[in-house]
């Protein structure tokens, strides 16, 4: 299976786009833009799902749901937030359809079913959030306000790729209201730096923690923390953003609270998402030419075990031991798959897990069984080993631990050789062609330079790493003074 896949190096589009079908992930609906997500591209968004929310209820934050439709009046009452999306928005105008007079069997608007006012399918809830928070905030003794909400978001995207540009997709969003500016950025931080734990240590993919520049921080905040991954082809992506909104749209929404003085005070306020987006990224980061690779700690299935066998006797007596070494192993938390299918012989099997990058496969078969061992095969490395079947459970948990630790460290590897600093123009156009990746150069700071180089390159600001060198120099492009260096890329 894996062996059909168009390799990396002669055109890694291509071989993305087949991945994401052939290995069962998504696959393009009737809907123009939008994407079935199957089940076992589902099976790992919910694994994503479940880590995120503990994280944020940890934190304090719990779980609501808001309308998908929002009155175009509320929309554009924050004018930055309603201008960054416009373009973008699809609008419900009508009501109702009617069959339709002139085409017996078709059915057609019904002229009358006009709505009063327009409904925004919402790209992004602020509005229609805000607008409720009003009625829920008086006083001081009502915040902080820590709400997040799992939904889907619509933005008409013109040139869509499963997972990573769709025109619907799916995402969580918090919306926080707090008492002062202190606690608002706080919290926005806190939130940037579990997006960042939960890329590092569940996806396996290091991160850059940043702020955004002006002209591409989020429509309505004042500040836009972010995250920002290398793929395999040294495009960076945008993984994850939290955004400080001052009280924008505090203002805009009349949302005000009574302080412990007595005083009526406007809130201050966060938002902050992640995506089905995170898809493409952990498939980017981590397969191959056989095929996806999954970190442990996010595959559905962390252990397939293959029997391999001719008669029903063998089958029987292998089956017997699976279901002693099934419970075994999820007794130590690890999720088994014991695959029996008679469908398939065992090498389509072992090819379709590659293909689905299942972290360790486990062949047992009847010449097995008389010498107490099993087969090995983890899907990082590819390599295979025989080992004993006694204390094997303690074997395989130890060795996920290993798989995922050296998926981070491959990842961290080739994103830190992939960082350039780069003192001249045509230093960062040659690095940007050759090598790619982040290039570290310095920025004068201005909107225009920012557009002149993407113009020219096509490389975006990226961020400016939280943890940068702050060092004087001179702009890359036009030779001004500037503060620091910034990290540019071309992005997804």
């Amino acid at each position: 299976m894996g062996k059909n896949l168009t390799s990396r190096s002669e055109d890694y589009s291509k071989w993305y786009n087949e991945l994401v079908v052939k290995a069962d992930l998504a696959e393009n609906s009737a809907v123009r833009g939008c994407m079935v997500i199957k089940p076992y591209g589902y099976a790992i968004w919910e694994k994503m799902q479940a880590e995120l929310d503990r994280m944020f209820k940890e934190t304090g934050h719990q779980n609501a749901y808001f309308p998908l439709f929002v009155p175009k009046s509320l929309f554009e009452a924050e004018e930055k937030n309603a201008e960054g999306f416009a373009k973008e928005c699809a609008v419900v105008t009508h009501y109702r359809l009617q069959n339709d007079p002139d085409n017996p069997g078709k059915l057609r608007v019904d002229p009358e079913a006009k709505l009063e006012e327009e409904l925004v399918v919402r790209p992004t809830s602020e509005a229609i959030i805000w607008n409720t928070y009003k009625g829920w905030i008086q006083s001081y003794r009502d915040l902080p306000l820590l709400i997040n909400q799992w939904a889907n978001v619509v933005r008409w995207e013109m040139r869509t790729r499963l997972f990573l540009r769709t025109a619907e997709f799916l995402w969580q969003e918090g919306h926080t209201a707090h008492a002062t500016k202190q606690e608002a950025i706080e919290e926005a931080e806190q939130m940037n730096d579990i997006y960042a734990e939960f890329a590092e240590n569940f996806m396996a993919i290091p991160v850059v923690k940043g702020l955004k520049t002006e002209s591409e921080r989020f429509a309505g905040a004042d500040e836009t923390y972010c995250i920002e991954a290398l793929m395999q082809d040294g495009k960076a992506l945008q993984a994850g953003t939290s955004h400080f909104l001052g009280q924008n749209f505090a203002k805009a929404f009349d949302v005000k609270f009574t302080s412990k003085e007595g005083k009526q005070e406007y809130v201050w306020a966060t938002s902050w998402g992640v995506s089905t987006r995170l898809m493409g990224a952990l498939i980017m980061t981590h397969s191959d030419d056989q095929g996806l690779v999954l970190p442990p700690n996010l595959a559905p299935n962390q252990v397939v075990i293959v029997p391999i066998f001719k008669t029903d006797e063998q089958f029987d007596a292998i089956t017997k031991v699976v279901d002693g070494l099934t419970k075994a192993l999820r007794s130590k938390g690890v999720t088994v798959k014991y695959d029996k299918r008679d469908t398939l012989r065992p090498g389509a099997k072992f090819a379709q897990h590659e293909l689905q990058g299942v972290p360790l496969r486990i062949a047992i078969g009847s010449r097995d069984l008389e010498n107490g061992t099993v087969e090995l095969a983890r899907r990082d490395t590819l390599s295979k080993e025989t080992t004993p079947i006694d204390g094997i459970e303690d074997k395989v948990v130890a060795l996920l631990d290993e798989i995922q630790t050296s998926l981070f460290d491959r990842a961290l590897d080739y994103r830190n050789s992939h960082i350039t600093q780069v003192d001249s123009f045509d230093e960062f156009k040659e690095v940007l062609e050759s090598k790619g990746g982040f290039i570290s150069a310095h920025w004068d700071g201005t909107i225009a330079t920012e557009d002149k180089i993407k113009e020219l390159t096509k490389a975006t600001i990226r961020c400016l790493p939280l943890d940068g060198d702050i060092e004087e120099g001179s702009c890359v492009f036009t030779g001004e003074k500037s503060a620091r260096r910034v990290l540019f890329a071309k992005a997804y």
